[in-house]
């Protein structure tokens, strides 16, 4: 039997190796081109290698006098998202699985539809938002949509979460005289703290990498601009600094990888959570 299924097998892990070596590329070829030197760049013959690694691209992201500025208003903005939308996905989630009360399935439905609408429909309707509220050319006005676009993803998926802690363990905490505060912290916060943890890479992500609201929200502040905004300082109308931008990207990469690296085995444990669930 185990020769019937060796091929099988042997060829869905040469299937799995083809498709990560695909999703690999891209990024390896973004890094090498950071490295390349000038010449290599704008060089017609396209190598997929460079014998003459060169950091002056590098040189060139970290020499721009709004840089560092830029990648702590990213960090501060992905941060406060993260720990805002975890926090309120947890308790919502926990209210809607755990208490029954007119309209919840009304208000689940309502979360599928949000996530179906997509972001650049609501851009214009946020901007103007956004300036009755006074928050444009803040990180408010980064930090209040991606909080909010981040919550129905995150109730749905920490939803299977809480309704895998069995209701049993709530009464018997509750005989052995917790408080419903102490059983939502104590112990209920710890068993789907792997969920939050896969919900959180994904807000993560995404508040990182946005480049739709920096721009279309901070206007004339550049002082409160995100990384990706760096980019643009490389796109020229005579001609694109290419090994800046990568080597801008690349930058911008690495703290995400940093931050999956340092939660990793949470994320596989709270993604396998969410498919048993």
């Amino acid at each position: 039997m185990s020769f019937v299924r060796r091929p099988w097998r042997l060829a869905a892990e040469a299937s799995a190796l083809l498709i990560a070596l695909a999703v690999a590329f891209p990024l390896y070829w973004m890094v090498l081109s950071a490295f390349k030197p000038a010449g290599e760049i704008q060089s017609t013959e396209a190598r997929p290698w460079t014998l003459s690694p060169s950091l002056d691209s590098f040189r060139r992201v970290f020499e721009q006098q709004e840089f560092g500025r830029y990648f702590l208003n990213s960090l501060l903005v992905a941060s406060v998202v993260v720990i805002a939308s975890a926090l309120i996905a947890f308790l919502a989630a926990t209210a809607v699985t755990r208490f029954r009360f007119k309209f919840r399935t009304t208000l689940l439905i309502m979360f599928l539809v949000a996530q179906m609408v997509p972001i650049e429909a609501l851009t214009i309707p946020l901007f103007f938002l956004m300036r009755d509220f006074g928050q444009l050319n803040t990180l408010g006005s980064l930090i209040l949509p991606h909080i909010a676009f981040s919550l129905p993803f995150a109730v749905w998926m920490l939803r299977g979460f809480v309704k895998a802690v069995p209701e049993a363990l709530e009464e018997a905490a509750y005989i052995d005289g917790a408080s419903r505060s102490r059983f939502l912290w104590q112990i209920l916060f710890p068993l789907v703290f792997p969920g939050l943890v896969a919900t959180s890479v994904f807000s993560f992500i995404s508040t990182w990498n946005d480049f739709l609201f920096a721009k279309s929200f901070i206007i004339s502040d550049t002082s409160q601009s995100t990384l990706p905004m760096a980019l643009l300082v490389f796109f020229k109308p005579e001609e694109n600094d290419w090994g800046g931008i990568m080597a801008a990207s690349t930058v911008m990469t690495v703290p995400v990888l940093v931050f999956f690296v340092l939660v990793q085995r949470r994320l596989v444990s709270g993604l396998g959570g969410a498919v048993k669930d």
